[in-house]
């Protein structure tokens, strides 16, 4: 069983966490994958961005623990590794939106 982290433990596995959210590709990329799995060429579609594009950050974002993938066949299946993360990145999202009115 893996111990959780505990004190400054905790705010170094936070900021690693907010350092992969750092790009706004990314940032989107968790959002579509808070509605559900989604492969790179679903992902490439909602988001308009080219498909090398989305599967570099896409590797960003499994290194750090945020996504994980699952193959499909020819294709792998993308989701969230928890689910905290899309409501982070939702909330993150209005208050940017509220802050813009």
């Amino acid at each position: 069983m893996l111990e959780k982290p505990s004190g400054y433990e905790a705010y170094e596995a936070a900021g690693a966490l907010l350092r992969a959210l750092s790009a706004p590709i990314r940032i989107a990329i968790v959002a579509e994958l808070g509605a559900g799995e989604r492969c790179v060429h679903d992902l490439v579609s909602q988001l308009g961005a080219p498909q090398p594009l989305v599967s570099q950050h896409l590797r960003v974002l499994r290194g750090a623990g945020v996504v994980r993938g699952v193959r499909r066949g020819r294709e792998i299946a993308y989701s969230l590794v928890d689910e905290h993360i899309a409501h982070i990145v939702a909330d993150a999202v209005s208050h940017a939106r509220e802050n813009r009115s």
